[in-house]
């Protein structure tokens, strides 16, 4: 299972990749939107690990408007090993600072979260599909590309784990 610090796009990129996830899907690629009944919202995660105590990340936050007015530029597509597809944020000074003020409070209130996340490792992305079948891979790289670019402020953040009905929003 996966839990995840999750930041959220403002209704216009939220529809943009939602009617993206309806595309691709009608083409018979499972995206987020299929994934555990439909509970996924678009997002980009600021970390994850195999659980996240919801009240001990927002403790861990408290008084820092997590994510909150942050732009993010979506300009390419790419894809990790396993078959995840993914829209690429483009790792501004902005963000990337935030992200380890994010992971240095974490680190101070003991959470634990996955390597690939930490500062100097994460790759910033909205995830598309978890399994893209191999041979629609280029097919759905495409599809991707003609939603490019996508411009997005972050509205609002959680700390989720689908899998176990946890969506526990960071105060504003």
């Amino acid at each position: 299972m996966v839990a995840a610090l999750e930041l959220y796009l403002d209704v216009d990129a939220t529809r943009r990749v939602r009617t993206l996830w309806r595309a691709l899907e009608d083409e018979g690629i499972p995206t987020l939107a299929s994934l555990l009944n439909e509970k996924h919202r678009p997002h980009v995660s600021l970390a994850a690990a195999r659980q996240l105590a919801p009240d001990k990340v927002v403790d861990a936050l408290a008084g820092l408007p997590v994510g909150r007015g942050l732009t993010l530029d979506m300009d390419f597509v790419g894809q990790f090993v396993g078959r995840v597809l993914w829209l690429g944020v483009t790792p501004t000074a902005p963000l990337l600072e935030h992200h380890r003020q994010v992971h240095e409070r974490l680190d101070a209130a003991g959470v634990e979260v996955w390597d690939l996340y930490r500062p100097g490792r994460w790759v910033p992305h909205c995830t598309i599909s978890m399994r893209v079948p191999n041979p629609q891979m280029a097919p759905a790289i495409r599809r991707c590309l003609e939603v490019l670019p996508l411009r997005a402020t972050v509205v609002g953040a959680s700390v989720t784990d689908h899998a176990n009905d946890i969506a526990e929003p960071l105060p504003a």
